[in-house]
């Protein structure tokens, strides 16, 4: 499904009209380095994105590609006094921490000044640290979709649910025909908390959710409770979810949705589930497997919960400042969306550069969200609670899928692992 032909319209306009991000640079003979999590299709379109900056530039850029290890190479590499000049990060507790310790450097006001001309307010903040700009989310990801399957919709008359309550109904009446209503892969823990997170985001709002991020309010509030009263209304339903969710790895319950035969009618999560749909089933994304936004909870805004890399920089020389000036414009966007499998917070990449109708869709809805976008908060906080297998949120969560009726226990859990990971 890749657009090749769109990379090299693309390329071509970059290359012809004029400097970098509209500054006219001229950065022959100067070499710059990024470190990012990008492998494979990944990387080859972010490498595409480079080529367009040399080609308007001279510079030359090189790309090292760190998977998951990114953090642990950056971390080796500034310890050694070889940091590149830009990086792209997911964590942004992870950028807060470099900043802190000096590694990073703060954006110029061009920079800042492209930042605040492109992105709601939300992006910006979440780039700040300590009233400082230090970077800018280049590539999101929305995680506020539910995939479904057309012709098990069409079967019992269903339409897309607009709220919560809906969708258990909706499920119900799935369930009576033999299909499980909604595929959940519990075995990777990390998809709990984008569950808990658009739950929460919509039941506790903006201003609580950030608040639990920080752990300003503590996981036994009220608020969280509400959240996980309303995830067991669907998790606590055994006819409403697929058999063997906590043995189901996240490729698989897309599967179990899209393949054949199939398991269950709905999956949750990010625009990602497109490219597992179109690798490992026969479903045509837009046709046999379509989308609609997490639904309205207790009459709740439209919100969309977010992940996303944000590009940073650990060196202040003019090739560098030129880069991320460039990676925060649209242009540079629009590069990759022509190739399909980027989204960007960026209001001003023209919807017509993504390559399809439900893309195109997924980005509007990040970028007409406005300042109801949050960024994923087990990302947001320390690794110990929110990014490790087996522990923290993630196994409390797993816990609770498993017995959706200890909301009580819950709660003490992921209280007391939290405090632990905050360092309280």
């Amino acid at each position: 499904m890749r657009k090749h032909w769109i990379a090299l319209l693309a390329l071509t306009a970059a290359a012809c009209s004029g400097g970098a991000a509209g500054t006219g640079a001229d950065l022959k003979g100067q070499a710059v380095e990024v470190v990012g999590p990008w492998t494979g299709d990944e990387q080859k379109n972010f490498e595409q994105v480079l080529r367009a900056f040399s080609a308007k530039t001279g510079a030359e850029v090189r790309y090292t590609p760190a998977g998951d290890e990114l953090p642990t190479v950056l971390q080796t590499r500034i310890s050694g006094g070889t940091p590149p000049n830009v990086a792209l990060i997911a964590q942004p507790g992870l950028v807060a921490q470099f900043a802190r310790a000096g590694a990073l450097k703060p954006v110029n006001a061009d920079v800042e000044k492209a930042v605040t001309d492109h992105n709601a307010a939300v992006w910006k903040q979440l780039g700040s640290v300590d009233g400082k700009l230090y970077g800018f989310t280049f590539k999101t990801a929305n995680k506020s979709a539910f995939w479904y399957s057309e012709k098990a919709f069409q079967q019992v008359g269903a339409t897309p649910p607009a709220t919560w309550d809906d969708l258990v109904e909706t499920g119900r009446a799935i369930s009576e025909t033999g299909l499980a209503a909604v595929s959940v892969g519990g075995a990777d823990g990390w998809t709990l908390t984008d569950w808990f997170e658009n739950v929460y985001l919509r039941t506790a709002g903006p201003e609580n959710y950030d608040k639990l991020a920080r752990h300003e309010i503590p996981w036994t509030d009220p608020s969280v409770r509400k959240a996980l009263e309303e995830l067991a209304k669907l998790w606590g339903d055994p006819t409403l979810i697929a058999s063997g969710a906590l043995q189901t790895e996240f490729p698989k319950s897309v599967i179990n949705v899209f393949g054949e035969p199939p398991a269950a009618a709905m999956v949750f999560e990010a625009d990602f589930v497109a490219s597992i749909i179109t690798t490992n089933t026969g479903a045509k994304v837009g046709q046999d497997a379509k989308f609609f936004p997490f639904p309205s909870v207790a009459g709740s805004k439209d919100a969309v919960v977010a992940g996303g890399d944000m590009a940073v920089q650990f060196k202040d020389d003019r090739a560098t400042t030129e880069l991320m000036e460039f990676l925060a414009s649209p242009e540079s966007g629009e590069v990759w969306a022509g190739l399909g499998g980027f989204l960007s917070p960026n209001r001003d990449i023209p919807e017509s550069a993504y390559p399809d109708e439900v893309t195109q869709d997924l980005a509007k809805r990040v970028v007409d969200a406005g300042d109801n976008v949050r960024f994923d908060m087990s990302d947001l906080a320390p690794a110990a609670f929110g990014g490790t297998k087996g522990a923290g949120e993630w196994k409390d969560l797993q816990d609770f899928l498993a017995d959706p009726k200890d909301v009580d226990g819950t709660m003490r859990r992921l209280e007391a692992n939290a405090a632990k990971a905050y360092g309280e």
